[in-house]
Formats: structure tokens, sequence, C-alpha cells
């Protein structure tokens, strides 16, 4: 079965100054739909056929397939980080993330900072993540499509995209002011909430 690109969780209008629609038809309407694409082309060849698309990356991580990794994993990437985002509501971590916020970061305008410095000072390509790593929050980043799946005891909570192409329409190579107004106003804090479960990875699976 083939992989398909996911509809976005929101109107590409709906994240006003922060994250323009013109960023989401390039981001999401041809990046991420670019991944969906090469990774269909490469399933038969590679026996992958009717294999989720967790299978499907972490076949291509034990094989050493770099280019089946890199796409496929940037679909989950994508996939897992759209839905980490929500219009503008002055939303903010409540309950059980609260509370883990408070004891591994003192607040939540702590964790923030903490999380954009890791976005701004993640050299090139990649992916800032908080993580959730035997019941303590954790933050950490990943180069080019590497993702929390391949890692041992990673379950991911949230992600920042901090590839160019996520932000140099709206910001130009301005990655810090991206990370401080996505992460200070559009964070879907109860998608993040959810994943305290343990079961993130399933809500950017296919197949």
């Amino acid at each position: 079965m083939a992989f398909t690109l996911p509809d976005l969780p929101f109107a590409k209008d709906a994240l006003g100054d922060f994250m323009s629609a013109e960023t989401l038809d390039y981001h999401h309407g041809k990046h991420h739909k670019a991944y969906v694409d090469k990774t269909n082309g490469m399933l038969a060849e590679k026996g992958l056929e009717g294999a989720s698309l967790s299978e499907v990356i972490r076949a291509a991580k034990e094989r050493g397939d770099k280019g089946l990794f890199n796409n496929s994993a940037q679909i989950w990437n994508h996939s897992f980080y759209w839905q980490c985002l929500a219009p503008a509501q002055g939303q903010k971590p409540t309950g059980k993330l609260a509370e883990l916020i408070d004891q591994g970061f003192g607040s939540t305008t702590n964790l923030i900072g903490k999380l954009k410095e890791e976005a701004v000072g993640h050299f090139s390509n990649g992916w800032a993540w908080l993580i959730l790593d035997q019941g303590a929050l954790k933050i950490t980043s990943l180069h080019d499509a590497d993702t929390p799946l391949v890692h041992e005891g990673m379950k991911p909570l949230l992600t920042l995209d901090v590839w160019e192409h996520a932000y140099y329409i709206d910001y130009r190579n301005a990655r810090p002011d991206f990370a401080e107004k996505v992460l200070s106003n559009i964070v879907n804090w109860d998608f993040v909430a959810q994943n305290l479960d343990g079961n993130g990875e399933s809500r950017a699976n296919q197949g």
C-alpha cells in the first residue's frame, strides 16, 4: 500500500503571521509530498510493499539504506510536526505535562527558551525535539532526517523543524525569530500532552 500525504490539521492560513499559507504550500505541498512520492517509488524494489511507515524507517536504518531512510523518516517527522502546531489561541501546557515541565525546567518559559536554544544552536539541517525518556522530559536535536523512532528511549512529544525550507519564506535566515515565534505562540500543547502516553510514534505512522 502506498503512503499518502496527510492533510494539514488546520487551514493553510490558520497560523497567521507566525507561519504563512505560502510557507505551508511549499513545505507541506511540495517538500513533504516529495518525500512521500520518493519513498513510494522505492518500496517495491526494497521488498517493503505492505510495511508500515515505521517498519520502513527501521528497515532502512538497519540496512544502511540512506536514500530510503532519509525520505521515509522525513514523511514521519513532518507528519508529526504538523500535529505539533495549532492556531494561536493562548494555549499553554496543563495537567501532567505542566507538572513535568515545572519539575524539569522550572517553567514553560524556561522550557521554550531551552528548546529555542537547541533549535538555534543546531548546525545546518535537522529537528529540535522534546522527548520523554524514562519518565522525564529532555531536549535534544537530530541531524537531517534522523528521527526518535530509531533511538532507544526517545519517546517523541514535540518537534520543531529547523531545515531552512521550514522558515525561509517568512523569516529569511532568521532562525532565532522563527523558533521564538512558533514555540511561543502556535504549539499544540494538547497534542504534546497526549504523547505522554508513549504512543507518539503511532500518531504519525501509516500502514
